[in-house]
């Protein structure tokens, strides 16, 4: 098993308490709603949606992936920090035996967010990730953010 990993950072005009609520804590209500076209909906099929909890996002019909399963391995409020597994679904593919995440949310100088984002991806033997893969994920990930924050800066009393 070969691990690699990729630490990104992303600005955002949002402040972290509100793209955490928002983009994480209620994530499950909120995304659905803004992206049916890609998110048909997401559940938890264990906790409520804290620490220990497994979420299953339902993919729209015709994308490329149908479901895929996180577990939620923290989620702390307080210091605005958020790590996952995923565990099961389609972006694992039969090369991948895991995806864990930890993202941690600061406040920037202008009274924004700074947002970083390790990923660790799992490999299975000798298979090797390729560059262009991991780069459309994180695409997908980052179109999903910007539709939180578009949405956060279009409602300023949501999410407060």
């Amino acid at each position: 098993m070969a691990v690699t990993t990729f630490v990104d950072e992303y600005t955002s005009p949002v402040s972290p308490s509100r793209i955490f609520k928002a983009s994480i804590v209620d994530s499950h209500n909120l995304i659905p709603k803004l992206m049916p076209q890609a998110i048909k909906s997401v559940a938890f099929v264990q906790g409520n949606g804290g620490t220990g909890s497994i979420k299953q996002i339902n993919f729209a019909e015709g994308g490329a992936f149908k479901s895929v399963k996180y577990h939620i391995d923290e989620l702390n409020e307080d210091t605005y920090t958020y790590s996952y597994t995923l565990i099961e679904g389609d972006a694992l593919i039969d090369k991948l035996e895991k995806i864990t995440y930890y993202v941690k949310l600061e406040q920037s100088p202008d009274g924004g967010s700074i947002s970083k984002v390790t990923s660790k991806y799992y490999t299975s033997g000798d298979f090797m990730l390729k560059e262009e893969e991991i780069k459309a994920g994180k695409e997908k990930v980052m179109a999903i953010y910007k539709v939180v924050e578009a949405y956060l800066l279009q409602n300023p009393n949501a999410y407060v």
